[in-house]
């Protein structure tokens, strides 16, 4: 539930932000990653449906990422308002310097001053805080770890 919830309100919340600053044709851009510059000759629903999809699937895997890492490490659940501020900076350095880059598109820097800072403040917030926050409040207790985030590894004999 806490990967579901985390990563379809990131997504939610990111995308708007992309619609609302570019255009609502981001998720045809997205697409182009997987199919190429062929994406902005093509108006279909599908293309951009397809573009949807792949923005929801890429932040539900930094949400499995993320509940993944916090079973082992609880410092992720108990300092959630820090750790998905950095976590939403990781994000944004992943997709700009790697996934893009290696993309269909080919789409990277040099960044506008602009751009970057709010890219990273988007990701901070956005995207980085709903899925830590998720995971904190959703996600369910691992045994030995109680919600008061001191986990104790009992020895028997």
């Amino acid at each position: 539930m806490a990967i579901l919830v985390g990563g379809g309100v990131a997504a939610l919340l990111d995308i708007l932000m992309a619609m609302h600053t570019w255009s609502w044709r981001v998720p045809r851009a997205i697409a182009g990653g997987l199919l190429g510059p062929r994406v902005f000759k093509d108006e279909s629903l599908a293309i951009w449906s397809l573009g949807l999809f792949l923005h929801f699937f890429i932040l539900w895997v930094a949400a499995a990422i993320y509940y993944a890492a916090s079973r082992r490490m609880a410092f992720l659940r108990q300092y959630a308002l820090v750790c998905g501020l950095f976590y939403g900076i990781a994000i944004w350095l992943v997709m700009n310097l790697v996934v893009v880059p290696l993309s269909a598109l080919h789409n990277y820097g040099p960044f506008e001053y602009t751009a970057l800072v709010q890219g990273l403040l988007v990701h901070m917030l956005l995207v980085g805080l709903p899925i830590s926050f998720a995971v904190k409040q959703l996600a369910p207790w691992s045994e030995g770890c109680a919600p008061t985030f001191t986990c104790t590894q009992s020895k028997s004999a």
